[in-house]
């Protein structure tokens, strides 16, 4: 498969990982949008938000329990943070893989919001 994001997690692309376990794998943006910009995507390739089911959400509330956790170590979790997919062409999704953006460390813009 020629997907980034199935590169980065098998340790083929150097990232600046942040968490890992059995399900997930976060790393560093590379063109952070925020003080923190970290990505969070499923070890297993699901394309998109478009691509969950039944069978596979199971990782995402996993990914979603790991967010927090992630926000504390990186010392945005008391002050606020955003967690944002995008799905798709129109949605702006760059990588087809899911992926979720963690944005914080200042006060964001409430214009996407």
């Amino acid at each position: 498969m020629d997907c980034l994001f199935c590169k980065i997690i098998a340790g083929e692309i150097p990232s600046a990982k942040v968490w890992e376990d059995e399900y997930c794998y976060a790393f560093k943006d590379i063109a952070p949008q925020a003080p923190v910009h970290v990505l969070i995507v499923p070890k297993e390739h699901i394309s998109g938000v478009d691509c969950i089911t039944v069978k596979n959400s199971t990782v995402v509330a996993h990914i979603f329990s790991v967010i927090p956790w992630i926000a504390a170590e990186l010392g945005i979790r008391d002050g606020g943070y955003r967690v944002v997919s995008n799905v798709g062409e129109n949605g702006c999704q760059s990588v087809r893989h899911l992926h979720f953006h963690i944005l914080g460390g200042e006060k964001l813009s409430d214009r996407m919001a």
